[in-house]
C-alpha cells in the first residue's frame, strides 16, 4: 500500500487510479491520499507515478473523474456531495486535460454578426446590415454576399467540394435563399428563394446528408425544404412556369409544422427525418418530418434561444433566458429528461453547439459577451471562458474541430484554435 502523505493528521483515503488512455496508465493498487487532496495535487501524484515506471518523463496536465462528474473541490467535498463512503477504495479516473482554446483572429465587419458556420477551413458569417460573408479560417475576407433585405439571422453549409458550395441563409426578410459558390472563380449565385413565412425567420439547420433544410420563424411555424439546386419538378410545376424573381427561382415548402405557440429560436437535426426545435414559448419539440407530426415535447420554465443535438450522444444541449444551459436526455424514460444544469453564465444564453468529435464537450455564447467552453461532466464550471468579445455573443460554431467560431454585437467574429488531444 502506497501512501502519499506525510502529515498523519488529515484523515486518508482510499484511492484507485484508472485510465482509458493507455499511454498514461499506472499501477491500479490502492493507494492512500489525503482527504484534502485536489486536482492540482493528484495530477502531481500521477506525473510521480508516471516517472518511476519510466513511461512518461514530459509533465501532463490531468484531470479526474469521480463519480462520473470532474473533482473541482477537495476529494472528501466531492464524495460527501454525493453521499459515497470513505471506508471504500474510490475509484478515480484521470483523463488529459483539454487545453486552451487559443485567441486566434479577429474578423470586423460593419454590423452586429448574428450567424457563424464553419465548414473545413471556410466560415460563413450573416449580419446585421443584410450581408453574408465568407472568410477563411486563417482570417481572409473571400466575399460579401447582398440579396437580403433585413438582417441575416442564421446561415448553414448544405454541401462543400474543392471547387463548389452550396448553402443557405435566413433573414427577417421572411426568405431563406440557397446560394451556390463557384470557389476557383470566387462568385456566388442565388439559386433558389425559399417563401413561405410570414414573419421573419430566426433559424436554419441543414440535415446531415444535405437533402433537406428546416426554417423556424417568428409566424411560430417549422417548414421543410428540399436543398437540391436543380431545376426539379417541385409540385408538379414545371421549370418554366416556375415564378422567377429578380435572382433565383421561388421555392416553396414541402411541409409547414404547425405547434409552437411564439417565435422559433432554434433548430437541430437529430437524425435523417428528425428535427428538435426551441422556441420562445418555453418548449422543446421532437417532430418526425416523415410523418409530419410532434412526436415529443419537453417544457422549459422561460424562452429557450437554441438547442442543439449531438451527433455523438443524441443529446441536447439549450440556451436559455433564465441564463443556464441544460443537458437532457429526450430518450429518458424514468425521471426528469434534464440530465445536468450549466450555470456560470451571468445573462441570457443566446447559442449553443456541441463538438462534432467528442461526445462531452460543447461550447455556449451569451450576453455576457462571454463564449464558454463546457464539458458535460463538469457542470459547476466550464472548462475555459474565451474572452476577447466587447459585446453580447449572438451566435457560435464548432463544427470544424480544430477551431472554435462566435459572432457579435460588438461587429466581430472571433476565432479561437483549439488543440483537443484526439482519443
Amino acid at each position: 500500500m502506497a501512501n502519499t502523505s506525510a502529515n498523519s493528521d488529515t484523515p486518508q483515503i482510499q484511492i484507485r487510479l484508472l485510465t482509458k488512455q493507455e499511454q498514461y496508465a499506472v499501477p491500479d493498487y490502492p493507494l492512500s491520499v489525503p482527504s484534502t487532496i485536489v486536482t492540482s495535487d493528484l495530477s502531481g501524484l500521477v506525473n510521480e507515478l508516471l516517472k518511476e515506471s519510466a513511461s512518461s518523463s514530459k509533465e501532463t496536465d490531468f484531470d479526474f473523474l469521480v463519480c462520473n462528474e470532474f473533482l473541482r473541490v477537495s476529494l472528501s467535498e466531492h464524495i460527501n456531495e454525493r453521499g459515497v463512503s470513505t471506508e471504500n477504495v474510490i475509484d478515480v479516473e484521470y483523463l488529459e486535460r483539454h487545453p486552451p482554446p487559443e485567441p486566434h483572429d479577429c474578423l470586423i465587419h460593419d454590423d452586429w454578426v448574428s450567424a457563424v458556420a464553419a465548414c473545413n477551413r471556410w466560415i460563413l458569417t450573416g449580419c446585421y446590415d443584410n450581408t453574408i460573408h465568407i472568410w477563411t479560417s486563417k482570417g481572409k475576407h473571400r466575399l460579401t454576399i447582398p440579396g437580403h433585405s433585413s438582417p441575416v439571422k442564421d446561415v448553414a453549409w448544405i454541401s462543400l467540394t474543392e471547387s463548389t458550395a452550396t448553402f443557405v441563409s435566413a433573414s427577417q426578410d421572411q426568405t431563406a435563399i440557397i446560394w451556390d459558390w463557384n470557389i476557383e472563380q470566387n462568385s456566388v449565385e442565388c439559386v433558389h428563394v425559399c417563401k413561405g413565412h410570414e414573419r421573419g425567420l430566426e433559424a436554419v439547420g441543414v440535415n446531415y446528408n444535405g437533402s433537406f433544410m428546416a426554417t423556424g420563424a417568428w409566424d411560430t411555424m417549422l417548414k421543410i425544404w428540399s436543398t437540391s439546386t436543380k431545376d426539379e419538378n417541385e409540385d408538379g410545376v414545371s421549370a418554366s412556369k416556375r415564378l422567377k424573381t429578380e435572382h433565383g427561382k421561388t421555392r416553396t415548402p414541402i411541409l409547414t409544422l404547425q405547434g409552437h405557440k411564439e417565435a422559433v429560436s432554434g433548430i437541430s437535426w437529430s437524425g435523417k427525418t428528425d428535427v428538435v426545435t426551441s422556441s420562445w414559448d418555453h418548449t422543446l419539440k421532437l417532430w418526425d418530418t416523415e410523418l409530419g407530426g410532434i412526436k415529443h415535447e419537453i417544457a422549459g420554465n422561460k424562452s429557450f434561444f437554441d438547442v442543439d443535438c449531438s451527433p455523438i450522444s443524441r443529446l441536447l444541449v439549450t440556451a436559455s433566458a433564465d441564463r443556464h444551459i441544460r443537458l437532457y436526455d429526450p430518450r429518458s424514460t424514468e425521471g426528469t429528461m434534464v440530465k445536468a444544469t450549466f450555470s456560470s453564465h451571468t445573462q441570457w444564453v443566446q447559442s449553443v453547439r456541441w463538438s462534432k468529435t467528442d461526445e462531452y464537450l460543447f461550447v455556449s455564447g451569451a450576453y455576457d459577451n462571454n463564449v464558454k467552453l463546457w464539458d458535460t461532466r463538469s457542470p459547476k464550471a466550464s472548462l475555459y471562458d474565451l474572452i476577447g468579445h466587447e459585446d453580447k455573443v449572438l451566435g457560435c460554431d464548432w463544427s470544424n474541430p480544430k477551431f472554435l467560431v462566435s459572432g457579435s454585437a460588438d461587429n466581430t467574429v472571433r476565432i479561437f484554435k483549439s488543440k483537443l488531444a484526439m482519443h
